[in-house]
């Protein structure tokens, strides 16, 4: 029998990302207001106007399309031992961020103060969504990072399913 779950995990702004999404809001509108005030302005020159208009645009739209990558989600998916791990941005775009084996987890549990320190040579992925108490770490060896720790929040199911798999020594902790 194939054991399968998946989950979608929102990540949540922090109060700094909440002041640079502020920042690019207002940075990006006044540079398209700027640059559309000149462009009409200049109107009986020619040329200079409608390339200031296009500026005002490209800027608006690429302040648009910086906000838009901000939201940010992680969608868990778990087959068989084997969890897979992508980062949806914006909704549109899919990148896969990491794939593992949960048998090779050397330690893993809730991630809280008395977790085991991260090592200098670690590679730490988040994928969670900024919300300490729901938060859980998997320690493994991985081909492609090394020493790695993953940062995550698992749902109940998403639990169920890993604890099956985890090895024998950690099975015996939990």
């Amino acid at each position: 029998m194939d054991n399968f779950a998946e989950q979608l995990v929102k990540k949540h702004q922090t109060g700094s990302e909440r002041t640079k999404k502020f920042l690019i809001m207002f940075g990006g509108s006044m540079l398209t207001f700027v640059l559309a005030a000149i462009s009409v302005v200049l109107l009986g020159n020619g040329l200079i106007p409608f390339i200031g208009l296009l500026l005002a645009a490209g800027a608006g739209y690429g302040t648009f399309t910086i906000l838009q990558n901000m939201y940010v989600e992680y969608e868990y998916t778990f087959t068989n031992g084997e969890l897979d791990i992508d980062k949806i941005i914006a909704k549109k775009k899919r990148k896969e961020l990491v794939s593992l084996s949960v048998g090779k987890f050397t330690a893993f549990g809730k991630y809280e103060e008395d977790a085991p320190e991260e090592t200098e040579d670690m590679t730490v992925i988040f994928a969670s969504s900024n919300i300490a108490s729901e938060e859980y770490y998997a320690d493994l060896r991985h081909d492609q990072y090394g020493n790695t720790r993953l940062v995550f929040c698992p749902d109940e199911k998403m639990l169920e399913n890993i604890n099956k798999s985890l090895p024998r020594a950690l099975k015996n902790k939990s």
